[in-house]
């Protein structure tokens, strides 16, 4: 049984040197991971990625569902953090985050961080497996900023990422670190050559009060001047912060397309 299949704790220290900072120090403790073993041939590992005070276990049920035999899913739970858009209480959270806007301010620390842990996650698969990174609400945001760190080669703090993403589907999220993504990628032809090449799905339901459905709209419109070409969006008539059987089906046909999984 792989070690990922146990509980564990995952203790990640961000120490100048990883910050490129003489003054930032934090920890971030990772919750128990979930395995979702392939029924069929081992094609393709996707991490996914909760939303804002859930879990990896609530999801690993879903996924286990769906009719990707080929697939591996690896379910993270991201560490209890005080959350500023929740009064400062804890929950578990991918990274801080103050309100919901593209003006407001991103917390890179916590994002490189939790983009680090789950690339690791991801650093042991064998290298004939397609890898991807998938999400619902903070969880999407997340994948969306992997997605980033993959085109740039590096992470926010100027560490290289080393990851080669074949796939990324965000449900109900937005874009962390918009504003400036597009000067990033424009000035590296190797940056707008992996951007053009990664396939991204984003769904977002039109009736979102949590996540308005503007933020999903903006986001894939940022990444595709940014040099995402390879972006699929699809709106849910009136549905909320959720996903519905629709959906699902649409994400599964989709990633057996693009990672050209059997079956």
């Amino acid at each position: 049984m792989s070690s990922l299949d146990q509980t564990f704790r995952l203790l990640t220290s961000i120490d100048a040197s990883f910050l490129g900072s003489r003054t930032a120090r934090r920890t971030f403790d990772f919750g128990r991971t979930h395995v979702v073993r392939p029924k069929g041939k081992h094609q393709a590992t996707i991490v996914w990625l909760h939303g804002l005070g859930d879990n990896g276990s609530s999801w690993s049920q879903l996924l286990e569902s769906l009719p990707l035999p080929n697939i591996k899913w690896i379910c993270a739970t991201a560490p209890t953090r005080p959350v500023a858009l929740l009064g400062g209480f804890p929950y578990t959270a991918w990274f801080d985050v103050s309100e919901l806007s593209e003006n407001g301010p991103d917390d890179w620390e916590g994002l490189d961080a939790s983009a680090a842990h789950i690339a690791n996650l991801l650093s042991t698969e064998p290298c004939d497996v397609k890898v991807g990174i998938g999400g619902f609400s903070m969880g999407a945001a997340m994948a969306l900023y992997s997605a980033t760190a993959f085109a740039l080669g590096r992470y926010g703090n100027g560490n290289p990422y080393n990851i080669n993403l074949r796939a990324i589907v965000g449900l109900s999220g937005w874009l962390p670190g918009s504003r400036c993504l597009r000067n990033k990628i424009e000035v590296s032809h190797e940056a707008a050559r992996r951007a053009a090449s990664l396939p991204i799905m984003l769904g977002h339901g039109t009736c979102d009060d949590v996540v308005p459905y503007k933020h999903g709209e903006i986001s894939a419109h940022s990444l595709n001047v940014a040099g995402f070409r390879n972006l699929t969006f699809k709106n849910y008539e009136g549905i909320g912060h959720y996903t519905i059987p629709k959906e699902m089906n649409e994400v599964c046909n989709w990633l057996t397309a693009r990672l050209g999984l059997e079956g």
